[in-house]
């Protein structure tokens, strides 16, 4: 078999982003490809914005959005009313949790709290036996100090907390632990980590090898030890909903819901899922697009711990727990045209304004579980689906 020549794809060594340069990717994907790209390469803004986030940019994938609300929400940093942005191709999708939206607010809005805030990059250390490994492990937490400096040398708004350890045949695992204020973080922990890695290999000798990421952070990707550990934000998301409210707003009663969230926690038990809820991924990837935030990150953020219970007078208890909620408000996607004025709807663009985002997603998660769980007891869920989405004739 004969090897083609490569083309590559064209770039502009100068000036790779601009509306010259994604003309002329244009143009050469129009010759060798089907499409005519008629929509790709309308956009609005100046494509120098998008240095830093894209390369080989040609345009834009223009996701439809909608809009639910108002969301009311009790939080310590989101307080009030919130018309959230989803961006989505799923029918349904925005009416489902619009419909939670409604349930909530008529019981009194969604409590919200942030417990915990850390993002983590995880790096190995080798060492010739297991002893050896034993002896750094106490010497980390003897020079803490002195690594807290190395670290935070490479950030302003980075902060390392702690770290954690992990030992394994002749390795040391270990998680560097930070806040990150408002950015998601992984870049900066990435940055803070090799440097304090620097800082050690320097002053520690015997390591036979380090790797500045074991796997033990488990980048994009849910873990056991994330769910209990934490990455990201740590967010809660509550509300007590009384009886009479799902009778006439959902066509369904607290005895039902409770009797559905047993059968539901046993099946997702049998099936080793790492979340006993309906469909928080939905609600959360149609902001994270909406807002800018890293897609891939939905791996990790939609694994959620959802409790209920039937208080005495019939009242409906009901929470999700999101032990890995990574958002930004600042850097990386936020500041592009769209996603900033997606942000700028909630109040949550630029700085001291993540800890309310991650209330306002979490409050949403709740609603859009609620609205779900009651749409599937109600035997609507289908019919709901034929009317308004894609299986509609």
């Amino acid at each position: 078999m004969a090897v083609s020549t490569r083309v590559p794809v064209p770039r502009q060594k100068d000036d790779d982003h601009s509306r010259g340069a994604a003309e002329a990717r244009l143009s050469f994907l129009r010759e060798r490809t089907p499409s005519p790209l008629e929509h790709v390469g309308r956009y609005s803004f100046d494509p120098a914005v998008a240095q830093g986030n894209i390369e080989a940019f040609v345009g834009v994938a223009q996701v439809p959005i909608g809009v639910a609300g108002p969301l009311l929400v009790n939080g310590e940093h989101a307080q009030g009313e919130f018309y959230v942005p989803m961006a989505t191709a799923e029918g349904t999708l925005v009416a489902s949790y619009n419909r939670g939206m409604r349930l909530l607010h008529e019981a009194g809005g969604v409590t919200t709290t942030v417990v915990d805030d850390k993002m983590q990059r995880a790096p190995a250390f080798v060492f010739p036996s297991a002893r050896e490994a034993r002896a750094f492990g106490e010497w980390l937490r003897e020079r803490f100090d002195d690594i807290q400096a190395a670290a935070e040398t490479t950030t302003r708004s980075g902060r390392l907390v702690d770290i954690e350890q992990y030992s394994a045949s002749r390795m040391l695992y270990t998680r560097f632990n930070y806040t990150t204020g408002d950015a998601a973080g992984q870049n900066l922990t990435g940055k803070a980590t090799q440097a304090a890695c620097r800082w050690i290999v320097a002053n520690y000798p015997g390591i036979d090898h380090f790797f500045l990421e074991s796997n033990f952070a488990t980048d994009k990707k849910s873990s056991q030890v994330n769910m209990l550990r934490t990455r990201g934000k740590r967010v809660v998301a509550e509300a007590t909903i009384p009886n009479a409210l799902f009778e006439s707003i959902m066509r369904s009663n607290t005895d039902l819901m409770f009797r559905a969230r047993q059968v539901s926690n046993l099946g997702g038990f049998m099936s080793g899922v790492n979340n006993n809820g309906a469909h928080s991924a939905n609600g959360i990837t149609a902001i994270f697009i909406a807002t800018g935030q890293d897609a891939a990150n939905v791996a990790e953020s939609s694994a959620a711990f959802v409790f209920a219970e039937v208080r005495p007078n019939g009242d409906y208890y009901y929470s999700v727990t999101i032990p890995s909620l990574i958002v930004a408000t600042y850097g990386g996607g936020t500041g592009l045209a769209t996603q900033r004025e997606c942000l700028e709807m909630l109040d949550c663009y630029g700085a001291g304004k993540v800890r309310k985002f991650a209330e306002v997603v979490a409050a949403t998660v709740l609603c859009g579980e609620l609205s779900l769980g009651s749409a599937i007891v109600a035997e609507e869920w289908v019919d709901a689906h034929d009317l308004h989405g894609r299986n509609r004739p």
